[in-house]
């Protein structure tokens, strides 16, 4: 039997089958040997297949390949990975300027993973009704700078419903992702889109409230029909994975354009001359907070240091 992972809690998942039953399953216990090197080698979104016994227990035996994921490295700075969702349409990253503020930082890092994976971006900035007159400049610029290299973003205020229904729109027909740091709104926007499943998405909030952090929960919901959306628990750093030094560069969009034009095609853009990417951003053709995302990204390779992010 087949089916989809809607739900992840520790060692128990629950799986929609094709008939839209839901059977809770357990992974088989050589399943973790088989290379996959992650604090959850199965996650919400992945299409896999289940056996079930006579004692009515049911297993997951197998994962089908995954068209993308996102990834982040674990939080307990392992050498694992820690795998949000898979085979995603969209992932929706929702940031704000204040109340409070997420860094660049962690924006860029966030956005060079979806990139290495293959995840389509959109950026959400929540909270728009609060913002003064500094922080609209500063929204308008973050917008501008984003939209510039090719992302797509959404002014949005959950309380007077500014965007709520493009984002709405944009989520149908897709399993969608909604990810961002604590306290950016999400669940005031998956409120503002469907108060039914603001309220299961609510419940698990209120299990993480209690002190229950040893498990963490990852759920996809129905927002309508054949339209889904999968809840994460805030992100604090956002830690790259698996990356070379010499790959992070093709996951800023700009810089891998820029590399093209580079002296030499190993072009680490930190000190070679005839760099490109060094060039644009002395003459004011590349937004410095990009450049210092890069950075930080490259000295990953120092553990610990991706908590910067946070």
């Amino acid at each position: 039997m087949q089916g989809t992972v809607i739900k992840s809690a520790g060692s128990v998942y629950e799986v929609r089958c094709p008939d839209g039953a839901v059977v809770e399953c357990r992974v088989k216990g050589n399943f973790r040997l088989k290379g996959i090197k992650s604090t959850n080698p199965v996650a919400v979104g992945d299409y896999v297949k289940v056996s079930l016994r006579e004692d009515g227990t049911a297993y997951i035996v197998d994962i089908m390949p995954r068209k993308n994921y996102i990834v982040r490295k674990a939080s307990n700075l392992s050498k694992q990975s820690h795998i949000l969702a898979a085979n995603l349409d969209l992932c929706f990253l929702v940031v704000t300027i204040s109340h409070p503020a997420t860094s660049t930082t962690f924006i860029d890092r966030f956005l060079a993973s979806a990139e290495a994976y293959r995840v389509p971006v959109v950026l959400i900035f929540n909270k728009i009704d609060l913002y003064t007159d500094e922080e609209r400049a500063e929204l308008d610029y973050l917008v501008a700078l984003y939209e510039s290299i090719g992302y797509s973003c959404l002014r949005v205020s959950a309380v007077d419903g500014t965007g709520v229904d493009e984002l709405r729109s944009m989520m149908h027909g897709k399993v969608s992702l909604l990810a961002g740091n604590s306290g950016v709104g999400k669940s005031s926007i998956v409120n503002a889109i469907s108060p039914s499943v603001a309220a299961k998405v609510g419940e698990i909030s209120r299990i993480h409230d209690t002190g229950m952090h040893t498990t963490t929960y990852t759920e996809m919901f129905e927002l309508m029909p054949g339209s889904y959306l999968v809840d994460t628990p805030g992100v604090k750093g956002f830690g790259s994975y698996n990356m070379e030094v010499e790959e992070i560069a093709h996951y800023f969009v700009e810089f891998f354009e820029l590399s093209k034009n580079c002296k030499y095609g190993n072009c680490t853009h930190t000190h070679e001359p005839g760099c490109a990417v060094l060039a644009a951003l002395e003459e004011g053709r590349l937004a410095p907070s990009r450049y210092q995302s890069y950075l930080s990204m490259l000295e990953d390779k120092d553990e610990g240091k991706y908590r910067a992010a946070e």
